[in-house]
């Protein structure tokens, strides 16, 4: 079955976002948010709340730490809740009471319980990509961010912002606008087909996709 998810970028430091559970899978899901949106208000509840944690949420004044068992409560005005106890049981609880009151939700390590999945994210500047397996395999997904951050230039985001120039500057229609933009970045995609692959494809992949042989 092919991937149905609907790829989205949300502003996230626009939500009310609650996290539940202070272990390490709640470091992990809160450092990941936070890595790609510094400004998210995040508040975050805890039976026992690691020392790790705490630290991160000194260095963002949007983050707040609630060292007590969790109350069903605590979904009030959120609008996303991640959900990262060890309690399996208590995670699936939780789950069920977030979407009755229409939240959106993720459940670590449970794709079955999510509306949304946490993916791998390269960032350069303005330019971020967001890498979904469907939540087959993470590895892959990691293994792809790592490729995509040695492939992608530092200097595209000043690219980016010339884009932006030019754009502003153009006349005419959106059509016309989207037609100029696509003849000027036309080489970008010439240079990719030229050589793919510059210093070796990922995965042992050649320039059609197919896999390599290996050299005896």
């Amino acid at each position: 079955m092919a991937n149905e998810l609907y790829p989205i970028f949300l502003k996230v430091h626009q939500f009310d976002t609650l996290i539940v559970g202070g272990g390490d899978v709640g470091l992990e899901k809160l450092t990941f948010l936070l890595r790609s949106s510094p400004g998210a208000k995040v508040t975050l509840v805890g039976k026992e709340i690691l020392p790790d944690i705490k630290v991160l949420a000194k260095r963002h004044k949007t983050v707040t730490l609630i060292e007590r068992p969790y109350f069903d409560e605590d979904l009030t005005e959120m609008q996303m809740v991640i959900i990262a106890t060890e309690n399996n049981a208590l995670n699936r609880e939780i789950r069920d009471e977030a979407k009755s009151r229409g939240l959106l939700v993720n459940v670590a390590d449970t794709p079955a319980l999510c509306d949304f999945y946490l993916g791998s994210i390269v960032t350069k500047g303005d330019l971020k990509v967001a890498i979904s397996t469907n939540g087959k395999s993470p590895t892959i997904a990691k293994r792809l961010k790592e490729v995509l951050n040695d492939i992608l230039p530092n200097e595209i985001d000043s690219l980016l912002q010339n884009m932006r120039a030019i754009r502003n500057q153009l006349k005419g229609s959106f059509g016309s606008k989207v037609q100029k933009l696509n003849h000027i970045t036309e080489d970008l995609v010439a240079q990719q087909h030229a050589d793919p692959c510059p210093n070796g494809c990922p995965f042992g992949l050649n320039h059609t996709g197919q896999a390599a042989q290996e050299k005896s």
